[in-house]
């Protein structure tokens, strides 16, 4: 038979493939189970993109340029806001909002593609690994400095670490919103994406302005909030991780 030149096979081909990666995975999905999916033949898939590693590239090049933009659209927006306070929201928002996206507005990413990034990080896929570090470290980059600009008592390294736990309360929330509803016990829609934004801002942001464990003292001395109970716990818990 042969092979499709028919640009709507591409897209479908994309689309299950999206689909079939961000609920099975990397690993455990063929080619088969892709132009099934895809009411595709397997041919059509290797000629379209060669191999399944050139099918996962795609995907990702195609949310996220998109993405980035969006993200840096925004952050340099919030890097304008006045207030200290606020601008930290802002900056915190601008890289959360965009990854709650609808999954058809490729302009925002997509919360489909978003619980694909999630898999694939599970995963530990090595191919995964090299096409992140290429398209996302740029505007990661952008976005701690800017933090570091609002809290600039902290660290990069204390920053990188919050970050780090914002990338993974991201990808859960995405991941997994029927355990928000469950553990409620209804009183939380766990698919409500405005809230579960507000929400992540609001704990991300408090996070980032929690004190720095190795520099407790002098943060202590500026802030003039932390109890020296507090003070001495955090002290021992550094000291002692065993206990």
């Amino acid at each position: 038979m042969p092979m499709t030149r028919n640009p709507n096979m591409r897209e479908a081909i994309l689309s299950a493939a999206e689909l079939l990666f961000s609920t099975k995975g990397f690993n455990a999905v063929s080619i088969r189970d892709i132009a099934l999916e895809a009411g595709a033949n397997p041919g059509s898939i290797t000629y379209h993109f060669k191999s399944k590693d050139g099918l996962l590239l795609e995907i990702y090049k195609r949310h996220c340029g998109p993405m980035n933009k969006r993200r840096i659209e925004l952050l340099v927006a919030a890097q304008r806001v006045r207030d200290v306070q606020d601008r930290l929201e802002a900056i915190v928002r601008a890289y959360v909002q965009p990854a709650f996206s609808s999954s058809t507005d490729l302009a925002g990413g997509g919360a489909r593609f978003t619980r694909l990034r999630a898999v694939m990080s599970a995963e530990g896929n090595a191919v995964v690994g090299r096409i992140i570090a290429e398209i996302f470290d740029d505007t990661t980059h952008a976005f701690i400095d800017a933090i570091g600009e609002s809290l600039p008592h902290l660290p990069r390294t204390t920053i990188v670490w919050r970050s780090q736990f914002l990338l993974g309360a991201l990808y859960y929330t995405l991941v997994n919103p029927e355990r928000v509803t469950r553990l409620s016990r209804g009183e939380a829609d766990g698919a409500d994406m405005a809230e579960a934004i507000e929400q992540l801002v609001s704990a991300t942001v408090a996070s980032l302005q929690a004190l720095d464990i190795d520099h407790i003292d002098s943060a202590s001395r500026r802030t003039k909030t932390v109890q020296p109970r507090a003070v001495a716990a955090a002290r021992k818990r550094k000291e002692n991780p065993a206990e």
